[in-house]
């Protein structure tokens, strides 16, 4: 089985729960699908989970045989999506939109078979930031290092990305990237898993 994503902790999520994965990161033009749909009108869901599909397609051709797991994540702060900031000054900005606010992060997972989509599962999390001063943000972003840079939102929960919550209502595993429970529900259904 692959997993069509860079993301270690998505790996981790699912070594956790017995499955093993080869990863091997898919290179689409993430940017390209998004823009054309929202251009289109789509929803923060359908772009979640076009971009897993995309994904796992990407990696799924070159392995026919192989079930291939694509993942995306949307962050959908009132109709804006959020990226991964990249650099610490649109880590700042990001986390100074997100203060005082509520999002949501949309999780999708893919499963292909080479060319063949054979399921997808989409679960999102409501996520309200509290209210954080401009000192409180910098101390932040000093305290969760670059790590976070490559996280939509810049922040990660399973770290001290949690101190910057009031709520959150979600699955947990949804939050990190994943919807795990569902994945791991359909790998039991085709005989990968206990």
């Amino acid at each position: 089985m692959i997993l069509a994503s860079a993301s270690p902790i998505r790996a981790e999520l699912l070594k956790r729960a017995g499955i093993d994965v080869v990863v091997e990161a898919a290179h689409v033009d993430e940017a390209a699908i998004r823009d054309g749909m929202k251009a289109e009108g789509a929803k923060a869901e359908e772009v979640a989970d076009a971009l897993a599909e995309a994904k796992a397609l990407r990696v799924g051709r070159k392995h026919p045989d192989d079930l291939t797991i694509g993942c995306d994540q949307v962050l959908d702060l009132d109709g804006e999506w959020l990226e991964k900031p990249g650099t610490i000054d649109k880590a700042r900005a990001q986390i100074s939109a997100l203060a005082g606010r509520t999002h949501r992060l949309i999780s999708s997972a893919v499963v292909v078979e080479g060319a063949n989509r054979l399921w997808g599962a989409t679960d999102s999390a409501r996520m309200s930031m509290r209210r954080l001063t401009v000192a409180a943000i910098d101390r932040y972003l000093a305290d969760a290092g670059p790590g976070i840079l490559g996280c939509v939102g810049s922040y990660q929960v399973e770290g001290i990305g949690v101190r910057l919550f009031d709520r959150i209502d979600g699955n947990h595993f949804t939050i990190q990237g994943l919807p795990l429970m569902p994945l791991l529900n359909f790998l039991r259904m085709h005989g990968h898993g206990a």
